[in-house]
C-alpha cells in the first residue's frame, strides 16, 4: 500500500456509494449505522482522504488504522475524529470488518456556513490528534454521545425546515463540548501511560540539553519533542497542559532555565557565551526569557551565589 495515492472522496454521497450505501437524505450531512456498510476488500484496503469531517465510534473492529507509515491496533471500541485531507487507511479482512459495530457522523464543510461553528470548529483540537490518540469512552459517556447522535440523525431525516440546521449544529457542538469533556478526563485518568511520557518527556529534554550542540541545532521544537514521543503536537501540549497546567513549550523553557542556572552557578562563562551554548543566537533575548522566568536577570541570580 505504500507509494500509492490516496483514495480521494470529495462528498457523502460518494461515500455512500462506495460503501454500498443508498443516497444520503441530506447531501452535507449523513449519519452511518456500521451495521449496514458493505465491505469491499480493494476498498478497505486503500488509503482515503475525505474532503469533509468524519467522527466515529466503532467497536469490534479488530482490525489496523493507519496513519502515514504507522499501525495502531484497535481491537476495543474507540471514538474519534477526522478533519478534511488527514489521509487515513484501514487494512482488515473484509469478514471481519462485517462484524463492526458503531455510527458515524459525515460532516461537509459547507454544512457549517453562516453558523455558530464556522468559526469555533478549529479550537476542538483532537480533530489534530492522531489515531493513537483515539477518545476511550466509558459505558455512560457512549450512551451520551450516542443520544446526541440519534438526535441528530433524527433531525436530518426529518422534514427539512427553517430551523433543521440550526438544531443540527446546536447537536453538534455539544457533541464536540462533551467530547473535549471526555478527552480531559482521559488526560486525568490514563495516569500510567500519561507519566509514562512524562518521564520520557524530561529524559528527551535532558538528553537534548546536555548533548552540548544546542548552538548549531538551537532550542529543541514542539515538533521535535511530539515526534520524538511518537504522538501530535496538539495532544501533547494539551495533556500536559491537563496534568500540568504547562503547555510543551513551557515545559521546554523551563528545562532550559534549569540548565541555564546550573552553568550561571558553577561556571565561569560569561552571559554571552551561556546564551550561545543554549542555542539562542543573541543574548538579549536569553536575558529577557531568563527574567521573564525567574523575575531577575542571569547576572543578578549569578550574584546572588557571591
Amino acid at each position: 500500500m505504500r507509494g500509492k495515492q490516496p483514495y480521494r472522496v470529495k462528498t457523502i454521497s460518494e461515500f455512500h456509494k462506495l460503501k454500498g450505501l443508498p443516497p444520503p437524505e441530506h447531501p452535507l450531512i449523513s449519519v452511518i449505522d456500521y451495521g449496514t456498510i458493505k465491505c469491499h476488500a480493494h476498498v478497505d484496503a486503500s488509503h482515503f482522504v475525505f474532503d469533509f469531517y468524519n467522527i466515529s465510534v466503532k467497536r469490534g473492529m479488530n482490525a489496523k488504522y493507519i496513519y502515514g507509515q504507522q499501525h495502531y491496533d484497535f481491537d476495543d471500541g474507540v471514538m474519534f475524529f477526522i478533519s478534511p485531507n488527514q489521509v487515513f487507511g484501514i487494512e482488515a479482512d473484509p469478514e471481519i470488518l462485517s462484524k463492526r459495530t458503531g455510527w458515524m457522523l459525515l460532516l461537509h464543510p459547507d454544512f457549517l456556513w453562516h453558523t455558530v461553528l464556522a468559526k469555533t470548529f478549529k479550537q476542538y483540537e483532537f480533530f489534530d490528534y492522531s489515531v493513537n490518540e483515539a477518545l476511550f469512552l466509558s459505558e455512560k459517556e457512549e450512551t451520551i454521545v450516542k443520544a446526541i447522535i440519534q438526535n441528530i440523525q433524527q433531525e436530518h431525516l426529518s422534514n427539512i425546515d427553517k430551523f433543521s440546521q440550526k438544531i443540527i449544529i446546536s447537536q453538534i457542538e455539544t457533541l464536540l463540548n462533551y467530547s473535549e469533556r471526555f478527552y480531559n478526563r482521559q488526560f486525568i485518568t490514563r495516569k500510567i501511560a500519561n507519566h509514562g511520557i512524562l518521564n520520557r518527556l524530561e529524559t528527551i529534554l535532558d538528553d537534548y540539553f546536555d548533548s552540548g550542540d544546542l548552538s548549531g541545532k538551537g532550542l529543541p521544537s514542539v515538533n521535535y519533542i511530539a515526534e520524538t514521543l511518537a504522538i501530535s503536537p496538539n495532544y501533547l501540549s494539551n495533556m500536559l497542559k491537563v496534568l500540568t497546567g504547562q503547555s510543551t513549550q513551557q515545559h521546554i523553557h523551563d528545562k532550559l532555565i534549569e540548565k541555564a542556572k546550573e552553568k550561571l552557578s558553577t561556571t565561569n562563562l560569561s552571559i554571552s557565551e551561556i546564551a550561545y551554548g543554549l542555542g539562542f543566537e543573541h543574548s538579549p533575548s536569553f536575558s529577557k526569557l531568563f527574567k521573564s522566568k525567574t523575575n531577575v536577570s542571569p547576572l543578578e541570580f549569578r550574584q546572588s551565589f557571591n
